[in-house]
């Protein structure tokens, strides 16, 4: 099963989609497999990370701020080096296993979809995969 959800962001903002993720999972009726979240942007990215205290995000997109910034040596004509570097090193995806029709997600785990150069209009997909007997 395939599904494409769309989702408006911010600049820097991260929006937990576990709950989508979930629910495309339940209507999959796969009990044991793969869940694959992908996002098919160079300046967004999938993670998965803390999702019990805000704060861990914030603490986050600063920590990237301060990694990765914009600097003026940068060739690339659009201005968004920086949202590259930060896509490149998160990656495009997560991959989830799935178990007794539950994802494998620690206590504490959520599945973000992080924006590093908006606002955009953007999209992610998932796609679930049953473990063949």
């Amino acid at each position: 099963m395939l599904r494409e959800f769309s989702l408006s962001t911010g600049r820097n903002s991260w929006t937990e989609v576990t709950q989508t993720v979930k629910e495309t999972l339940r209507e999959s009726g796969v009990k044991n497999g793969l869940c694959v979240v992908y996002c098919p942007h160079t300046t967004a990215g999938i993670t998965i990370n803390e999702n019990a205290d805000p704060d861990v995000v914030k603490d986050l997109v600063f920590a990237l701020e301060k990694t990765y910034p914009d600097r003026p040596e940068f060739c690339h004509m659009e201005g968004n080096s920086a949202a590259h570097l930060k896509a490149s090193v998160f990656g495009s995806s997560a991959t989830v296993i799935v178990r007794n029709g539950q994802l494998l997600l620690g206590t504490w785990q959520g599945i973000y979809f992080c924006e590093f150069d908006g606002p955009r209009s953007r999209m992610f997909y998932v796609k679930v995969l049953e473990e063949k007997a």
